[in-house]
């Protein structure tokens, strides 16, 4: 039973001022391993008076120092990386292979990318007018970051804040703390000075809406649910503080007859399926041209049904459990939904997979014949539930594709590259991956509409944490 019981404020591990606890859960086994305290405004007032007494002296260390320190926040990040792939994987039950390889990676190169991003940017330059642009860190950061991609996200918003020269108060998931808490080790053994990176848990309503809403926090970046993001935005606005959000998404998936479709239907399913359906950008609307739609459909079935649900623990391409009890039933809800609206199931369905009773597994699911109207078309399901239809030209498809409130990432599988340039244009999503191949890390992760606003990694997650000041050039 691991105790979590301190925050991390000021360069030390301090006492929570809240008596405020709740367990930590193996979503595998539904078994309790932990325990966490929870902050209140309190603790967020002390993090982030440390984070502005270190801003008056770390927004003035030298480029060449900053980066000196990222590449020892490397080093010990890849020292590191199968503690965190082991407590990612306990504490929201990816499984050990994913974790290793993707989760936890995504904290080493995202850190890699943007050592290079900060190498190539001018921090002074002249522009075409003459006159002078500075960037300079924008201040005290709070930052909020969720359970299903827990490192992955905490890079993205702490590696560009410790770059830039600001300083920041980070509140991870209160649901993920154990890889939190070893990431607040690793900053730690890299020699930040005192108040520079700080880490209070609590929950959404408590100590994220602290942040939101205090007068020293310059910035907000958050990750999340919409409307989690919409709370945070409302809770900033009295302070006029930058906020930048990543938040839900319903990514559709236009596949063209014209393209390798064995390949391209299999990389869907497994697409959508990856980390149990638990991804913001994840493919889970498959719009099918309709030349083809009955043999995408035969082979959806067979990928989904071929899809094997295992243990976290276990090596191999598996899928887990959801993360916990309320997602299980949101999941089964929406599964419910979808067959009391008349889509027609091919795969999975209501319930848990035989002889994995005991956790939080559903299910793999792959719908055909969905409608727009339909709930498990429009809503964000957040599991590995598949819903397919059928189009009958390209103006459909893109229709089809833009009918969403989100905007985050749209999927492309077409043997024709011009057509792929065409369609790519008109889709109105942050992130745009074409037959089977996706962005690297280094490039601009958000979304349009309700999916949020900044965009995450490389140079313009770096950008997303910085001030531009313009003068003219001295004249006597």
């Amino acid at each position: 039973m691991k105790t979590l019981d301190a925050f991390y404020i000021d360069g030390q591990w301090v006492n929570s001022l809240s008596e405020k606890t709740m367990p930590i859960m193996n979503p595998a086994k539904n078994q309790q391993i932990g325990i966490v305290s929870l902050g209140n405004s309190q603790d967020v007032d002390r993090a982030v008076a440390a984070a502005k007494t270190a801003f008056a002296t770390y927004s003035k260390t030298s480029k060449a120092e900053r980066l000196k320190r990222l590449h020892t926040l490397l080093d010990i990040t890849k020292k590191r990386l199968e503690d965190l792939a082991q407590a990612i994987s306990m504490e929201m039950g990816a499984p050990i292979t994913m974790s290793r390889e993707a989760q936890a990676d995504s904290g080493v190169g995202h850190l890699e990318w943007f050592i290079k991003a900060m190498e190539q940017q001018d921090e002074r330059e002249t522009l075409p007018n003459g006159d002078i642009l500075t960037r300079e860190p924008i201040g005290v950061c709070g930052l909020i970051t969720p359970w299903n991609w827990p490192i992955n996200q905490i890079a993205l918003k702490v590696v560009p804040a410790l770059a830039s020269g600001s300083t920041c108060v980070l509140k991870p998931s209160e649901h993920t703390p154990l890889s939190a808490q070893i990431y607040a080790e690793i900053v730690h053994e890299a020699g930040y000075p005192a108040g520079v990176f700080n880490l209070v848990y609590g929950d959404g309503p408590t100590v994220g809406a602290a942040l939101s809403r205090h007068p020293d926090v310059a910035m907000m970046s958050f990750t999340g649910s919409t409307r989690a993001g919409i709370a945070v935005t409302k809770d900033a606005a009295d302070t006029v503080k930058r906020v930048a959000l990543e938040l839900g998404g319903k990514s559709p998936n236009l596949v063209f007859a014209d393209c390798d479709l064995e390949a391209r239907i299999a990389e869907g399913v497994a697409g959508c399926f990856y980390n149990t359906g638990q991804s913001c950008d994840a493919p889970t609307r498959m719009l099918v041209e309709r030349s083809c739609y009955e043999r995408a459909l035969d082979l959806a079935e067979q990928a989904g049904g071929a899809q094997k649900v295992g243990l976290p623990s276990e090596e191999g391409e598996h899928i887990g459990p959801l993360f916990d009890e309320i997602q299980f039933s949101r999941v089964q809800k929406l599964i419910q939904a979808g067959i009391d609206e008349g889509a027609r199931l091919l795969v999975g369905g209501l319930g848990k997979p035989e002889g994995f009773e005991e956790g939080w597994y559903v299910k793999p699911t792959i719908f055909a014949d969905v409608t727009p109207d339909m709930h498990i078309a429009r809503q964000e399901i957040f599991g590995p539930v598949l819903v397919m239809m059928p189009f009958d030209s390209e103006e459909e498809a893109i229709q089809l594709a833009n009918d969403t409130e989100y905007g985050l990432a749209a999927y492309i599988q077409t043997g024709d590259e011009v057509r792929a340039e065409r369609v790519a244009g008109q889709l109105r999503a942050g992130g745009i991956h074409i037959n089977g191949c996706d962005a690297g890390y280094g490039s601009p992760f958000g979304g349009f509409k309700q999916s949020g606003n900044g965009r995450e990694g490389g140079m313009f997650g770096l950008e997303d944490f910085q001030e531009m000041k313009v003068r003219p050039p001295f004249k006597r």
